[in-house]
């Protein structure tokens, strides 16, 4: 399981994220690229010692920044069952076409 692809499958979904610094962001995720590079909404930011507190509308985060994440159980579960799904249907289709499929080399009936 790839780290983008949990952090795909929790947008919208509300998650925690802890700074390098300290600092901690709790929002529902709006994107991510490939360098995960966050963008947060309806988030609260809370200071390295806990003690002060800030309500933002949105924020971005740049991604090497990011010391962990935190997202709900339900995710990482969706995106378990959709591995799944997603390999079965792989190992089917690795079954069903064979050898000598479609393409390869000579006997076609095209060409001079």
């Amino acid at each position: 399981m790839l780290p983008l692809t949990l952090l795909r499958a929790a947008q919208n979904q509300p998650m925690l994220v802890e700074l390098k610094n300290g600092e901690t962001y709790n929002g529902h995720l709006v994107s991510c690229d490939s360098w995960m590079n966050i963008c947060l909404r309806e988030v609260i930011l809370t200071s390295r010692e806990g003690d002060r507190f800030w309500k933002l509308p949105e924020c971005y985060i740049r991604g090497n920044t990011v010391k962990y994440l935190r997202s709900m159980d339900e995710v990482i579960d969706t995106v378990k069952e959709d591995e799944g799904k997603s390999r079965s249907a792989k190992a089917a289709g690795a079954q069903a076409a064979g050898r000598g499929g479609r393409g390869g080399r000579g006997g076609g009936a095209g060409g001079p």
